[in-house]
């Protein structure tokens, strides 16, 4: 078979199938055209979720007569004055969309350049480009894209459905959106608006109008620097997560990314303060010099590659880890909200059939139940069979309990259900169970001691000899000392196989030692890190942590209860449990005045 040059439309049509399979990615190739061209404001018009009509319109530099017919040829660009693939400072740089859509669709493109006194308008079908003619076009550009794929129509098949078409090119406007908050953006579907963000001066009042009060509420602050490298963000509180990664939202020189060696650094820093399913919100910007990210090593940009990665690690894993210590005992409020919305006042007023226990007195009158109290007699009741009320909670209403009462997890006045401490505070009330408190701090005091002491090591009799490819094992030799810290040493044995020496005390007898080696020899290769030991040590801490902590069943008195309280305060990630659950429940007064129609 002989070699064949292929024609123009063609190869701009297989450019199309890489960088534009969706509507949402030529929506992202022509948005970030319009941010390079310095837009302040940025409108999307789509139908039927960007298969029919798509039009974006800018107040951007706008383009003159030559650059118009330019833009719709493969490579040609302005944003490569040089030939530095390695040194990239704009979102677009490549060339390839305009030419791309244009080879699978309609496009008409009008514009006009800043301080010029004509517009230009130029159109195309299938690739084939008309000839310019004079526009009344105001400054700016103006695209408009109508039946995408209709040159290639067996890409509509994969197409997902409309609605499921428009989430995804709302999503890309608003991961942009994120990273450009000068910028106002507005997204029109179907006639209908289903986003409208109006420039503002800081991150926060954007990442507030995206991501909701909730986010705002519960996230941390990052801010980080190393060696020129800086980071920033916000990240949630532990307990604030959900089940997918969707909602992690990760920038790199102010480009929208979904990178293994973030998602990576996310995920480890969370690794134990949060279940293995769930995943933490953030939003986090990384910013680097441009010859120091590879940005050229995806189609749609989607992915970098770093020259440091493992400095690159380091900082966010630290910067995250530092801010989830600084958090300590914190609980997300949407913990507290998930609550209130569970509790509903009775439908209807009703009185007790049983009377309040007390001592040996007569039965309390059923309408003192909800009556006016200030009438009822006095008298000191007894708890109910469930509950057990610390003896000397009444005793401690003196000066130390207000000076309790001050902290804040304030003082414990019952312990419920033989698992739950109720607490006072100065504004509101605390609920903790017990035992998910007491296991974290249990957790957290193996932690320092293993820190402390190092991992202790268990030698064995004879090396375990694991084979495995050469690659794997000279990659993972490259981590030998890190893993030696962690308690596991290894040799080299020959190619392709390591010796095994001595392992973690905490895995004890049973460890299956090669199913480690292979399984920290894949997670090398995959992510250039050696987590997964780390993680496993943990798990074990963790298990001896559960089964050494307070158990539910077991009443506790007052001092302990408030021992608990006080500790929980002075260490770090206790407002979550080892599983990722929250440890307390705090309930505003003025939240618990609502319910009963006091406020």
């Amino acid at each position: 078979m002989r070699i064949r040059y292929l024609p123009e439309t063609l190869i701009n049509q297989i450019a199309a199938g890489e960088v534009i399979e969706r509507p949402a990615a030529a929506i992202k190739e022509m948005v970030e055209n319009s941010i390079d061209a310095g837009a302040s404001k940025i409108d999307v018009t789509i139908r039927d979720g960007g298969k029919s009509l798509i039009v974006i319109s800018d107040n951007g530099h706008g383009m003159g007569k030559n650059d118009l017919i330019a833009a719709l040829d493969r490579h040609a660009t302005s944003k490569l004055p040089g030939d530095d693939l390695l040194n990239i400072e704009h979102l677009g740089f490549r060339g390839e969309a305009l030419a791309s859509i244009g080879a699978v669709s309609r496009i008409k493109i009008s514009t006009r350049e800043d301080n010029s006194g004509e517009g230009w308008e130029i159109s195309a079908q299938g690739g084939k480009k008309d000839e310019p003619s004079p526009s009344a076009h105001p400054s700016g550009t103006k695209i408009e894209v109508r039946d995408l794929f209709y040159a290639t129509p067996a890409r509509l098949k994969f197409l997902k459905s409309e609605r499921a078409e428009a989430m995804a090119v709302k999503d890309v406007l608003t991961r942009l959106a994120m990273a450009f908050p000068q910028i106002a953006f507005t997204l029109t579907s179907d006639d209908k608006v289903s986003l409208n963000l109006p420039a503002v001066l800081d991150m926060q009042s954007r990442l507030s109008s995206i991501l909701g009060r909730e986010f705002g509420a519960n996230a941390m602050m990052i801010e980080a620097e190393r060696e020129g490298i800086f980071l920033s963000g916000f990240a949630a509180l532990p307990t604030l997560h959900r089940g997918t990664a969707q909602h992690q939202y990760l920038f790199v020189n102010g480009r929208p990314v979904r990178d293994k060696l973030l998602g990576g650094c996310v995920r480890a820093a969370y690794a134990d303060v949060i279940a293995k399913n769930r995943y933490p919100m953030v939003a986090l910007f990384l910013t680097l010099p441009s010859d120091e990210v590879d940005v050229n090593v995806h189609p749609a940009k989607a992915e970098v590659r770093f020259r440091d990665p493992g400095l690159v690690r380091g900082l966010i894993i630290s910067a995250l880890k530092h801010a989830l210590h600084e958090g300590g005992f914190q609980s997300s409020s949407s913990v507290a909200q998930s609550a209130l919305s569970s509790m509903r006042p009775a439908a209807n007023s009703y009185t007790p059939s049983l009377p309040l226990s007390r001592g040996s007195g007569p039965a309390v009158p059923s309408s003192y139940a909800y009556g006016n109290l200030a009438e009822a007699p006095a008298m000191h009741y007894q708890a109910q069979p469930h509950m057990h009320t610390a003896p000397s909670a009444r005793t401690e209403e003196a000066a130390p309990q207000t000076e309790i009462i001050a902290n804040p997890l304030g003082a414990a006045r019952a312990h419920i259900h033989e698992n739950y401490i109720v607490a006072q505070t100065q504004d509101g009330l605390v609920i903790v169970d017990a035992h998910a408190a007491h296991e974290r701090l249990v957790y957290e005091r193996f932690k320092s001691q293993m820190g402390e002491r190092g991992i202790e090591k268990q030698g064995l009799l004879s090396p375990e000899i694991v084979q495995m490819e050469a690659t794997q094992s000279e990659r993972l030799l490259d981590f030998k000392d890190e893993l030696a810290r962690l308690g596991l040493e290894i040799e080299p044995f020959g190619a392709g196989a390591i010796a095994v020496q001595s392992v973690p005390a905490l895995l004890g007898h049973k460890a299956d030692i090669p199913s480690l080696i292979r399984d920290l020899a894949d997670e090398v290769l995959e992510n250039d890190q050696a987590q997964g030991l780390e993680e496993r040590i943990n798990e074990v801490l963790s298990t001896m942590a559960c089964h050494g902590s307070v158990r539910s069943g077991r009443r506790l008195n007052t001092e302990e209860m408030n021992a608990l309280l006080r500790q929980m305060e002075a260490t770090p990630y206790s407002g979550q449990c080892n599983h990722g659950r929250p440890t307390y429940i705090e309930l505003k007064l003025s939240d618990i005045e609502k319910l009963f129609g006091r406020s």
